[in-house]
Formats: C-alpha cells, sequence, structure tokens
C-alpha cells in the first residue's frame, strides 16, 4: 500500500477503550492516534467527523441533553459529519424508551441539524464503515466519483444540486441557504457574517464557504511585460 493510501484515525482520548479503536488498529493502512478531540468521537482521514454511540448511550443523551449540544458542534464543523448509531435491536429494546421519542431524535438528527445517520451492527462494523467512508469521500475530493450524468430538473433544483458542492453543505443546509438568499449567485457573494445567520452554517462552515468561493484576483494577474 502507497504512502498516498495511508489513513490517519485520530481517536477522542474517551474513547480509547471502545473496541472500535483496537478493530481500526487492526486495518491495514490506519494509523490510530489518540488524543482530546473538540468535536466529535473520531476524525478520520482529516475528512470525515463521527460521532458514535452505542444504542443505549444514544437513548441515554436524548434524556440528559448531550445529544443535541454534540450534534450542534458537528453541524457547524467544516467537515462533514456523521452520527453513527451502533448496535442490535435488543440494545434498543433494553433501553424502554418510546420508539416516538428515538424517533423524535433521529428527525431532528437528519432535517434539522442536517446530520446523516450511518447504522452498525458491532465496533468491527463501526470501524469498517468510519474507514469506507471516509476513503469514498477522499475519491469524490480526487474526482474519482462522478454524479453519474445527474442532471436535476427544475431552477430550484439545480440550485439545490450546486450549492450542496460547497463545503459541509449538504441537503437541509443547501434548502436554507437558498431560502435565505433566494439565489446561489447571493450565496456565493454572501460574507461570512452573512452566511453564519443562517440556522446550521457555524464559524467554521462559513469560512469554508467562503475560502472555496473567493480568490485573490492578484494571482491571476499576468506579470507587467
Amino acid at each position: 500500500m502507497s504512502a498516498a493510501d495511508q489513513m490517519v484515525v485520530r481517536v477522542d482520548d474517551r474513547e480509547a477503550r471502545s473496541n472500535v479503536v483496537a478493530a481500526l488498529q487492526q486495518q491495514a493502512g490506519v494509523q490510530v492516534i489518540v488524543q482530546r478531540l473538540d468535536i466529535g468521537d473520531y476524525e478520520v482521514d482529516g475528512r470525515l467527523l463521527v460521532e458514535r454511540k452505542t444504542l443505549p448511550d444514544f437513548a441515554l443523551s436524548i434524556v440528559d441533553g448531550r445529544l443535541f449540544q454534540q450534534a450542534q458542534g458537528l453541524a457547524n464543523a467544516a467537515w462533514p459529519a456523521a452520527m453513527l448509531l451502533e448496535g442490535t435491536a435488543a440494545d434498543m429494546a433494553a433501553c424502554h424508551m418510546r420508539r416516538e421519542a428515538l424517533q423524535g431524535a433521529l428527525i431532528t438528527l437528519s432535517l434539522i441539524f442536517g446530520l446523516p445517520v450511518l447504522r452498525s451492527l458491532s465496533p468491527e462494523e463501526s470501524a469498517r464503515l468510519m474507514v469506507y467512508a471516509a476513503r469514498q469521500i477522499r475519491a469524490t475530493a480526487r474526482g474519482a466519483l462522478p454524479r453519474h450524468g445527474y442532471r436535476p430538473k427544475g431552477k430550484r433544483k439545480r440550485q439545490l444540486h450546486i450549492l450542496q458542492g460547497l463545503p459541509g453543505v449538504g441537503p437541509a443546509r443547501a434548502e436554507r441557504l437558498l431560502e435565505r438568499f433566494g439565489n446561489v449567485e447571493s450565496v456565493l457573494r454572501a460574507d461570512a457574517g452573512q452566511l453564519r445567520d443562517v440556522p446550521g452554517i457555524g464559524d467554521h462552515i462559513a469560512d469554508a464557504i467562503r475560502w472555496a468561493v473567493s480568490e485573490d484576483p492578484g494571482v491571476y494577474e499576468l506579470a507587467d511585460l
């Protein structure tokens, strides 16, 4: 395996004893570094943030309010972020939480915060899933995963499709940006302060968007002849 294929996974030190860490260390080409992370439990390949929860901890975090605080941090991150739920139906049944409460939390995570919710059955599957997701993101960044000729019909759908190409912007954030600014051009012209006023667009994403769409014009000026 070449050096370019190597992957670094930074693990929050509070996850150090997780079986996921042991599973990551067994994967070829994966280097695990344990340190304190400000956001999430796993920073994968400098491209993906993951907050991992066993199903019992997921239920407990709904009750004590941690879940949505953590979700807000992930939603404001400059990188793609996801919530990873690990466990079986039996684990969830043991939590004795109403199904409606769990569904409400999942709706809030996915539709309000714009966070994808990934599922795994075991620590080993969690490790494989995170690495695979990061490799997919890496491949997309290199242009190896084209959009397969997808052509959204209608102007609004095309605008949302374009906005989802911005850093940290998924379907939910694209909707909010378009609703606030009215068109793609206004989004691209907005300054960081205006972007931060949009729900779900925090400092990191606002700065990442401005970095992606702006450029010093002097870079392209021809030298005097």
